[in-house]
């Protein structure tokens, strides 16, 4: 059985996690085109992080939620390849945009890459839809820039 709860990202399991994603996108992309951000970093003002866990309680997804003061970007959604398949990203990005409506936020921003197909296809089956580049982000070709309304 899977749960998934709001944790604290600075937790060996959830930075292991975290580590293969980064390793997974360095595979894909050059080191200027990979936007990884340090969530321990982040004050638990400006972060929520959703862990899915295993029955024996091990970190096997996890994602992110950024606070800006004008919308919140998801970052760092990553689910172990053991346990793709299972619906664990839809359910981690549900909680996460729950928790944007619960934090008053209008509109949820996300950056992914072209070559993350299964992604893409998750994002857009969740209504997001490409937009152009926002916050700190430059220009580039391998950046997919999305966003979603939570109010209609």
């Amino acid at each position: 059985m899977i749960t998934i709860n709001m944790e604290s990202p600075d937790q060996a399991d959830v930075l292991a996690l975290i580590a293969e994603l980064d390793a997974y996108q360095h595979s894909l992309y050059p080191a200027e085109s990979v936007y990884s951000l340090d969530l321990t970093a982040l004050s638990a003002q400006q972060l929520m992080c959703a862990v899915a866990r295993d029955s024996e309680q091990r970190a096997v997804a996890c994602g992110a939620l950024v606070l800006a003061s004008e919308y919140a970007e998801i970052k760092r959604v990553y689910v172990h390849p053991d346990r793709r398949g299972q619906g664990l990203a839809k359910q981690l990005l549900n909680l996460l945009e729950a928790a944007a409506r619960k934090a008053e936020c209008r509109k949820v921003m996300l950056e992914t890459g072209p070559l993350q197909t299964d992604a893409l296809r998750l994002y857009t089956q969740a209504g997001y839809v490409v937009c152009g580049r926002f916050g700190g982000y430059r220009d580039d070709p391998l950046s997919v820039f999305m966003s979603k309304n939570l109010v209609h």
